[in-house]
């Protein structure tokens, strides 16, 4: 396995480790917003990696796929919240499972204004062939780097803010819709959230998550280079 290969794995759980603990400390925060403290004194409105890590979900899965080529399917350790101390229970719902999704996003909207500063100074440019980024001189690898790092965050950010805007249980998307749905919804959304793990399988095996990730990956790189030739 060379330097390069390495490189970027580390790279990747960076960017993916940091990017699900701030996820999961959104969660937390609005939480705590409503009225429930459960998380907060559990420590868990916090980006520190301790607090959120999952061995299997955050570590083991995604470097298996990471290394085989395998669709990525992770996770850190679940916000503990307790929705009975919440304060107007819909709405906190929607904004507790929102939160998360809306961290990543805001990860991924400052990463692409870094990276039009960094283009606009000369610095990094559209790769030519690909929905990526490049260092200008590429000669220079302290550039190289930081165009990766770069490259990763917008790219794991945006993905999971996508993957987890599907109304699938356990992902948060399942919850915004139940939050919005009237009241009378309530059974079927339960019978369904008893096959969630099954449907996430199922959509994961047949490429549903690829086909989409095809489609918003190279429109998120489209509007990030917007107005550029």
């Amino acid at each position: 396995m060379d330097n390069a290969v390495i490189g970027q794995f580390i790279l990747y759980m960076v960017a993916l480790i940091f990017s699900l603990s701030l996820h999961e400390a959104m969660h937390a925060w609005m939480s705590n917003r409503f009225g429930d403290d459960l998380a907060y004194h559990q420590g868990r409105v916090s980006l520190s990696p301790v607090t959120h890590v999952d061995p299997i979900g955050t570590l083991l899965f995604p470097a298996i796929a990471f290394f085989t080529g395998a669709p990525l399917l992770g996770w850190a350790r679940p916000t503990p919240v307790n929705p009975l101390r919440w304060r107007e229970k819909r709405k906190a719902n929607f904004w507790v499972s929102l939160a998360g999704i809306l961290g990543n996003l805001g990860i991924a909207v400052v990463v692409g204004l870094i990276i039009r500063a960094l283009y606009h100074a000369g610095q990094i440019m559209p790769h030519p062939f690909a929905y990526s980024i490049i260092p200008a001189d590429l000669n220079s690898s302290t550039m190289e780097a930081v165009a990766a790092l770069l490259r990763v965050f917008f790219v794991t950010n945006v993905g999971l803010a996508i993957f987890n805007l599907f109304p699938i249980p356990p992902l948060d998307g399942s919850k915004v819709l139940a939050s919005i749905l009237p009241e009378s919804f309530g059974s079927a959304i339960e019978g369904i959230e008893q096959y969630g793990f099954i449907l996430l399988m199922l959509a994961l095996i047949t490429g549903v998550f690829g086909a989409v990730f095809r489609v918003v990956m190279p429109l998120a790189w489209e509007i990030l280079f917007v107005g550029v030739a």
